[in-house]
């Protein structure tokens, strides 16, 4: 065991996380050495301007200059919380290759580069821990690497974004469409002035093929990830859903099937009595099926200065616990296995198309012979209004492959009788 009284942190980055990370220690001063075996410092705190000051962060420990930190052999633990791929990718490889083990909060960088930088800790026998990557406050990664590593996992779905969990819980609560309520959102600090990320799917799926890759133990990158956004998603569809005691999430979806991995963002219908159906607001959660376990939810705060940095320095006491015990590096990439990514055209779901529709005679023969060519078998279909002879049409599939659904919609497009196709929502 290494007899070091005081080990010392490095954190890069002194933002809303940074400063959450920097506040949790200070408040564990009085139990660290009964934790781990020994007292924890934060020693440095890299950022841009050292000069500004920062709120209840200690002066002193700011620089402006990585060499302070990459050439002092005393820091043990760099912690990155930065964000972004440049400079963090190279801050981390560079702190791995001198040797100091890191945590990361990072799901850009995870999502693209984590076999490299896995791998490069491995090497180095250094910790690479990253749990607060992924649903903020609410573990998860460890969860599934070691409390449900005897299970073969077959599917993961996750509502694993706080700002489109809010827009659509408000959506639904208040009737409110979809800009008013990013509005509120970015007013709330819910959401970014350049809300992309979230609203188009992005962020969650960065962190749903972080989870595959753990769960499945095979490498999914951001890239292998399908994705949709919600900025489609309408006030009538919202009254829909309820009309048929569903609720519209936009949901992260992984499944080990025989044909491959399948993983995907997007918005889907579920039913009313789904566990995930009664998350609302920012808050997030992940819903896991093993075959020993069977079902388990995981539930909370999924972003946040404070439910972020309880994950960060989960990762930094645990990584300090095995510097005392000289066993960093024991835990590397989990994904010794290369199963193919399923095309996303071979997946299947139910699906729910809403059509704007001449209306007279023959209309809905046509649209179920398209259907019907084309492999889709229809559970419903039907009339809900018409104005100026233009009918709004609702059909609601039965579990399709995609490639069927998008070659009708194709088909339905180039038709005169078809005005609009105005939703199309996949049904879980």
């Amino acid at each position: 065991m290494i007899k070091k009284d005081v080990l010392q942190v490095a954190v890069l980055g002194a933002g809303t996380v940074g400063t959450g990370v920097y506040k949790v220690i200070d408040g564990l001063q009085e139990d660290m050495e009964h934790r781990i075996g020994c007292g924890l410092v934060i020693s440095k705190i890299l950022v841009r301007d050292a000069s500004k000051e920062r709120e209840g962060v200690d002066a002193s420990l700011l620089t402006d200059q990585w060499s302070e930190i990459i050439n002092d052999a005393d820091i043990d633990i760099v912690v990155e919380v930065m964000g972004g791929i440049e400079p963090a990718k190279t801050y981390i490889i560079e702190a791995l290759t001198a040797g100091k083990s890191v945590v990361t909060a990072n799901k850009d960088l995870m999502a693209e580069h984590g076999r490299q930088l896995l791998d490069l800790a491995e090497e180095h026998h250094c910790d690479l821990m990253f749990e607060a990557s992924v649903a903020g406050g609410i573990p998860i990664l460890r969860p599934l690497k070691h409390c449900l590593a005897g299970n073969h996992m077959s599917e993961i779905i996750g509502i694993v974004n706080g700002t489109t969990n809010f827009i659509l819980s408000k959506m639904t609560e208040e009737g409110c469409g979809f800009e008013e309520t990013l509005k509120l959102a970015q007013d709330l600090g819910y959401a970014e002035s350049d809300p992309t990320a979230d609203v188009e799917g992005l962020d969650a799926a960065r962190k749903m093929a972080i989870m595959a890759s753990i769960a499945f133990h095979s490498r999914v990158t951001f890239g292998d990830v399908y994705t949709e956004g919600i900025t489609k998603i309408t006030e009538k569809d919202i009254a829909y859903a309820k009309e048929m005691d569903r609720v519209i999430k936009l949901l992260g979806v992984a499944k080990n099937t025989e044909e491959g991995i399948e993983v995907k963002v997007h918005p889907m219908l579920i039913d009313h009595n789904h566990p995930l159906a009664s998350v609302n607001d920012s808050f997030n959660a992940v819903f896991v099926r093993g075959d020993a376990v069977g079902d388990v939810m995981f539930y909370g705060r999924g972003a946040g200065e404070l439910p972020t940095a309880s994950a960060v320095v989960g990762d930094i006491l645990e990584t300090a616990r095995h510097i005392k015990n000289e066993c960093t590096g024991e835990t590397g990439c989990t994904c010794y296995k290369n199963i193919p990514i399923k095309p996303s055209l071979e997946s299947e779901s139910k699906y729910f198309v809403r059509l704007q529709v001449e209306d007279r005679a023959g209309t809905l023969a046509g649209i179920s012979s398209v259907f019907g060519n084309n492999a889709v078998s229809i559970e419903r279909l039907a009339q809900k209004n018409s104005k100026d002879n233009i009918a709004e049409i609702v059909v609601i599939t039965h579990k399709v492959k995609e490639k069927d659904i998008t070659n009708s919609l194709t088909i339905l497009k180039t038709m005169p009788l078809v005005k609009s196709i105005d939703s199309v929502i996949r049904v879980y």
